[in-house]
């Protein structure tokens, strides 16, 4: 009997860890002790009934009777060149026969000498191969085994993995390339041996180092510490420790975890929000019992973990905060304990005023003895929450990242934050999204759709109850799932929240409307220069060019091969670097992003010269010779609008 290896470092860690709640003194690795009961000779099988398909080679022995015209028993051992010597007969060649075949292969080579006679073959003593286990064996070294042993056999004459050796991810090699990699835990648990594969000389068996580990303590079938694989949530955990017990409490699933140098309760939740979390390397994952009485402990507010929580008799407050992982950094320094007290005459409400620093150090005065069904309200710092807000600042700045800020903060302070601009930065171009104007120009979009869709319907109703041919109404219809097709892209679009801004130096943007006030999750970013000007659209060939100041929108248009056969150039419009979108030609409308409307703009004819670094021209093609959008209003508008609030240009074809 082999003894038992001692405790590995992470089972000292969580044994050494105190639960009142939860039994921890006796969690294991699992599958460890599996390897502990194997024989202490190793001495390799010498006889042992074969398989049909298993192959001779060189140092088996084969027994062979024969009767007839030729007579006598023989033990025959398989020599290095694979062939045995049969009196009478001479050598006859069997490397690599199977066992199954033996018989008639014999029969067949003794035939060319002899006539009317009988044999039977069976196997004596096997041959021995020897095999290598290494890596993070119990007992790495060179083993001689039974040419009939599987890669568990191995294993099991090796030790099995040591405990800072894997459980799942056994690697068998030969002749330097993986052959299967086996995972003891689909035996140990499933009783799956699909991978066990039969060893042949020479073959390594190598056992990497053990991967990332948790512990299951509680009421689960097999409380044990588990090494992961594929493995990511709760549920998946607790199915390696055979699932629930009878008497798990589904109300309590605690995980603890090694967080910012310490160990600490980071999840506290009935099952079924349980199952769905992710687990990491060293939790520990505690399933409570039920609780005989199902008499329960409150506490809410600015704690790790709030909730309600099982009560003991002698149970005090700074126990439930414990429980509940602690105050969180904004608790006020002031709680409350609610206490219902049944009397003859119905219910009484009784309430104490608890200075939690004093209850934490102990003071009986306000770590006063818990009650069942008591209640402790935590409250949080007066007005903490809308005073800090985060906001991130990317790209041509010093000192790019996710900034703190305080509610009332302005653009300008943000950028004097992260250092400024770089020589590189192209401020005409910059991006600015805000989550409000997001859920704004979403909801636009929202509704874009919904016109669209009720377009299409009435337009499609009235065309195909006034059509007078069968080649009518299939045309409509191809109209109609067109339109479909063309509105269900457009419900795939969403809003990106750019608000248009005009950006300098902070000392000067300071003295302008566009140093607005930040709010919560905006997102600034700063580009390098991009000196060129895309052409889109009905142009023949559609590209990027090197911006020219001297150069028109037309010039750049005449550069894409110039206008396709069904461009509109009326309504060629304009996409700015600062997310603004322009009509090119002399119009009544503008898109003004930053208010996320249209304008009326002066009727100031052709706009040749408005093009800058980072502009994109876009030519829209003629909508009547498209059937199937000749009946939607303004389309040309909605475009454009799509384009500029979710940044993209909608091809028709």
């Amino acid at each position: 009997k082999k003894q038992e290896e001692p405790p590995s470092e992470f089972e000292n860690f969580i044994r050494g860890n105190y639960s009142k709640d939860v039994v921890l003194s006796n969690i294991k690795q699992f599958g460890y002790n599996f390897f502990t009961n194997v024989p202490s000779s190793f001495a390799p099988i010498k006889q042992f009934p074969v398989s049909p398909d298993y192959i001779i080679g060189p140092g088996d022995e084969i027994k062979l009777s024969l009767w007839g015209s030729i007579q006598g028993q023989y033990s025959l051992k398989v020599s290095r060149e694979g062939k045995i010597n049969i009196p009478g007969v001479g050598e006859v060649y069997v490397n690599g026969v199977a066992f199954k075949d033996l018989k008639n292969h014999l029969y067949s080579a003794i035939s060319k000498y002899y006539k009317n006679f009988e044999l039977s073959v069976s196997m004596g003593d096997l041959r021995t191969i020897t095999v290598y286990v290494v890596g993070f064996a119990k007992y790495p070294g060179t083993y001689t085994v039974s040419s009939l042993s599987t890669l568990i056999n191995a294993l099991f004459e090796s030790g099995g993995p040591s405990k800072n050796g894997s459980m799942r991810k056994i690697q068998l090699i030969r002749e330097g390339k993986i052959v299967t990699e086996f995972d003891m835990y689909d035996f140990l648990i499933k009783g799956d041996k699909t991978k066990d594969h039969k060893l042949q000389d020479g073959d390594v068996i190598y056992i990497p180092p053990i991967g990332n580990l948790v512990a299951v303590a509680g009421s689960v079938k097999n409380p044990a510490i588990y090494e992961l694989k594929n493995e990511k949530t709760v549920k998946d955990v607790i199915e390696l420790a055979g699932g629930l017990s009878n008497t798990a409490y589904t109300g309590r699933v605690q995980i603890e975890r090694i967080q910012e140098g310490k160990f600490q309760k980071v999840f506290e939740e009935d099952l079924e929000k349980a199952l769905t979390s992710h687990v990491k390397p060293g939790d520990v994952i505690k399933v409570y019992q039920v609780i005989p009485d199902k008499l329960f402990v409150y506490v809410s507010g600015a704690v790790q973990r709030p909730g309600s929580y099982g009560y003991k008799e002698g149970m005090m407050i700074k126990d439930l905060l414990d429980m509940a992982g602690g105050l969180k950094y904004y608790a006020y320094k002031e709680a409350e304990l609610v206490r219902v007290i049944p009397t003859q005459n119905g219910t009484q409400t009784e309430r104490f005023k608890i200075d939690l620093e004093k209850a934490l150090a102990g003071d009986p005065n306000h770590n006063i003895k818990l009650l069942p069904k008591d209640s402790l309200i935590v409250r949080s710092v007066p007005e903490w929450e809308s005073k800090l807000i985060k906001v991130t600042i990317s790209g041509e700045v010093r000192f790019p990242g996710t900034y703190v800020m305080v509610k009332g903060d302005k653009l300008s302070t943000l950028i004097e934050k992260a250092g400024g601009f770089t020589e590189r930065s192209y401020l005409k171009g910059a991006v600015f999204l805000r989550k409000s104007v997001q859920e704004l120009q979403q909801k636009s979009l929202d509704d874009l759709i919904k016109r669209l869709e009720r377009e299409t319907l009435l337009a499609t109703s009235s065309s195909l109850s006034t059509a007078v041919s069968p080649e009518e109404v299939s045309s409509k219809q191809v109209e109609f799932q067109n339109l479909q097709k063309f509105i269900a892209t457009l419900k795939e679009l969403k809003a990106t929240g750019r608000v248009a801004i005009k950006l300098s130096d902070p000392r000067v943007l300071k003295r302008t409307p566009y140093d607005v006030e930040l709010e919560d999750g905006d997102l600034l970013y700063i580009p390098q220069y991009n000196p060129t000007i895309t052409v889109m659209g009905a142009v023949m060939s559609p590209g990027s060019y090197i911006y020219d100041k001297n150069l028109s929108w037309k010039d750049y248009v005449k550069l894409s091969g110039g206008l396709s056969n069904y461009a509109d150039e009326d309504k060629a419009y304009v996409i700015k670097a600062d997310g603004t979108a322009l009509p090119l030609k002399g119009g009544l409308l503008s898109w003004n992003n930053s208010y996320n409307r249209w304008e009326i703009s002066a009727l100031t004819g052709s706009k040749d010269n408005i093009l800058e670094p980072g502009d994109v021209v876009v030519i829209p093609e003629k909508m009547e010779r498209i059937a199937w959008l000749r009946n939607i209003k303004d389309i040309t508008q909605i475009l454009m609008q799509i384009a500029v609030t979710a940044g993209v240009v909608i091809k028709l074809y």
